[in-house]
């Protein structure tokens, strides 16, 4: 059986807590919904933020709904461009991380940690993981059969709940070095 996963690009981004939001965009700001996203709930809003970093800065979208601790996720690129760490670490994973600025139009926000290169993962729900085989945290490797730039991630860790739909999230560097046009079909390799 082909284990086959639609492969996504996460470009950066931004979450914010409630509290971020309307230091950036004025007491009781709201998110906008400009584009649902496949995970369930989750959607890229119209809303957008410039990190700041020592070296230079990045304009970032949101993305909701609000969460309870603030995260930019970047590329390795992108952290280099403006001059901040960025631990390759799981989603929520903030402690310890790299730190920034957040500038919105009606303030700013210095953030101490939050700011990680996403672990490229798969989300699946839990009969997905039956179906293939898998389980909450397991690594696997997923190939990328593009032309002329196919490869293998190893690495790759699989998000388990029925809170997801099936999709593995890979950033710009990574989708770059597979010449992923926009998203493709991956298969979950044993």
């Amino acid at each position: 059986m082909s284990k086959e996963v639609l492969v996504e690009i996460s470009a950066r981004h931004v979450h914010v807590t409630k509290e971020t939001l309307e230091t950036l965009f004025g007491k009781g700001h709201e998110l906008t919904n400009k584009k649902d996203l496949s995970q369930p709930g989750q959607f890229a809003c119209e809303e957008k933020v410039t990190v700041v970093g020592p070296k230079n800065s990045l304009k970032c979208s949101i993305l909701g709904p609000c969460r309870s601790a603030d995260q930019v996720e970047l590329s390795l690129t992108d952290a280099r461009t403006i001059g901040v760490t960025a631990p390759i670490r799981e989603s929520g994973d903030v402690k310890g991380s790299g730190a920034c600025k957040l500038v919105g139009p009606c303030g700013e926000v210095e953030l101490s940690e939050g700011v990680i290169a996403a672990k490229r993962h798969i989300h699946m729900t839990v009969a997905d993981g039956e179906k293939y085989g898998i389980k909450d945290k397991q690594i696997v490797s997923v190939k990328i059969p593009t032309e002329g730039r196919a490869l293998i991630f190893d690495d790759v860790v699989a998000r388990v709940s029925d809170n997801y739909a099936l999709a593995m999230h890979i950033d710009t560097d990574e989708a770059n070095a597979a010449c992923v046009p926009g998203s493709c079909t991956g298969i979950i390799l044993d």
